[in-house]
């Protein structure tokens, strides 16, 4: 598969054009998500009318974007207008966008083709990509393997080079764990780098846009198109956006790599041994490695789903069938049309939403969501300690590989830990990146994770930069 640099050179010197680089991704499409399903559509007519015009704009001698004639694929919850966006739900199957998102604006300002949009849970809600109405996605790395939740569609199309790169969001892991899982590169940036702006809401203060791409820089170009201060988004950070690529360093030398103190405790072997290893080829490239405490991250994950929970059954309560999503015309009686516009949820989704309602009750209030929200400024207290000592954080991505599809189906509990190492990032708003670092007995991937504080997005570039070198 071509990397951004690789396509950029080869349009630029007239090896190829970008309408010829389009067709070659689109034939990859064609031949594997048959078997993959990691598209749920894909844009064949305007991504062809994207890069002829970029092959036209070439002729002219206009200056090309960053990102010319680079195929990306988008996640089926960031709006496109005149594309569906579905969540990958029946409740939204025939909703199209009436207006297109800051970060899909970005990405065409910057000359990239809109390829098409991937499959994902349904409303990001899930660790395995099983929950969308366009059924399960299938892991490249093995195909009888989940390949982790929600971004699924997004990580194995670019782990099966069906594109460079793709856009997922991120809630509690939902780009890093399956980037994990699949081996490709993933990262969430700070809370407020990348504007929200037509991204449809599961929990809006923990979503964020993010990247995945076949290596690290890739990741950051993409990354820093994607960011800045966006009007349409109040939550959107007025910040200097670096040149991520430009700040890759030699080595690692000054740089105070932090361990949190038990976070290998349970797990497996493979992946024990993948993350002290690679605290060991960053120690070699010049890192002091500093054992830390972060006492309060434990509480991460119940936290996280209490929290997110609510505001899901907050964010999804337009769905009525009068203001969004499906209609039942043929209802005999208000409370038969309410009941009945409602039945497209999937399960999952059901779950959450009475999880968040049952939190934001009168009478469970002050012991569920208001305790979750303490319990999550505790934990962002902790980070903001342990960044005044260290540089970066290094954790695993998941305590586990990819699994069996359907295996984790009747436990429920197992599947949301998956998200375990992951949502104590979207928690403490951190930035947080997952590099593929070897793999298991199974042949399959290992990601390892770096966190660093928010905006703190080039300092986790430079070290995983520095890891996938050591590879």
């Amino acid at each position: 598969m071509m990397t951004i640099d690789q396509i950029l050179t080869a349009i630029t010197s007239g090896q190829k054009t970008a309408e010829q680089i389009t067709r070659e991704f689109l034939n990859v499409i064609a031949e594997k998500n048959p078997t993959i399903n990691a598209f749920v559509e894909v844009f064949e007519a305007d991504a062809l009318a994207q890069a002829k015009a970029i092959d036209e704009k070439k002729a002219r001698g206009e200056k090309l974007g960053p990102l010319a004639g680079v195929p990306v694929a988008i996640k089926d919850n960031i709006l496109y207008k005149g594309h569906k966006a579905t969540c990958c739900s029946k409740m939204l199957e025939n909703y199209v966008a009436s207006y297109t998102s800051t970060v899909v604006e970005k990405l065409i300002a910057a000359d990239a083709v809109i390829i098409g949009r991937t499959n994902m849970d349904e409303f990001a809600m899930g660790s395995t990509n099983q929950t969308s109405v366009y059924g399960p996605v299938k892991n490249p790395a093995d195909t009888t393997r989940v390949p982790g939740g929600s971004s699924g569609g997004s990580a194995a199309a670019v782990a099966a080079g069906m594109v460079p790169v793709a856009l997922g969001t991120d809630t509690g892991g939902s780009v890093r764990q399956p980037a994990g899982f699949c081996g490709v590169v993933g990262i969430k940036p700070g809370y407020g780098r990348i504007s929200r702006y037509g991204v449809i809401a599961f929990s809006s203060s923990a979503d964020q846009v993010g990247v995945l791409a076949a290596n690290v820089k890739d990741a950051a170009i993409a990354l820093e198109v994607l960011s800045g201060k966006d009007v349409h988004d109040s939550t959107s950070l007025e910040a200097a956006v670096p040149s991520y690529t430009k700040d890759f360093t030699a080595d690692l030398k000054n740089v105070k790599i932090g361990l949190p103190k038990g976070f290998l405790d349970g797990l497996g072997e493979d992946i024990k041994n993948k993350v002290t290893e690679a605290a060991n080829a960053l120690k070699a490239r010049g890192a002091e490695l500093i054992e830390v405490e972060v006492p309060y991250a434990k509480y991460s994950a119940p936290c996280y789903y209490i929290i997110t929970s609510a505001e899901a059954s907050s964010n999804l309560g337009r769905y009525d069938g009068i203001r969004y999503g499906y209609a039942d015309k043929q209802a005999q009686g208000l409370k038969a049309y309410y009941e009945n516009s409602r039945a497209p949820f999937g399960l999952e989704v059901k779950k959450r939403i009475i999880i968040g309602t049952y939190a934001l009750t009168s009478e469970r209030y002050e012991e569920c969501f208001l305790k979750a929200m303490k319990v999550r400024e505790l934990i962002r207290d902790d980070f903001k300690k342990v960044f005044s000592k260290v540089d970066v954080l290094l954790t695993p991505t998941s305590p586990t590989t990819a699994f069996k599809l359907g295996q984790q189906d009747e436990n429920p509990l197992s599947m949301y830990l998956a998200d375990l190492y992951t949502c104590q990032g979207n928690i403490g708003g951190l930035a947080g990146i997952s590099v593929p670092f070897g793999k298991d007995g199974n042949g399959l991937p290992i990601g390892v994770q770096f966190y660093g504080p928010i905006l703190a997005e080039d300092k986790i570039l430079n070290v995983a930069n520095q890891l996938e070198k050591s590879l």
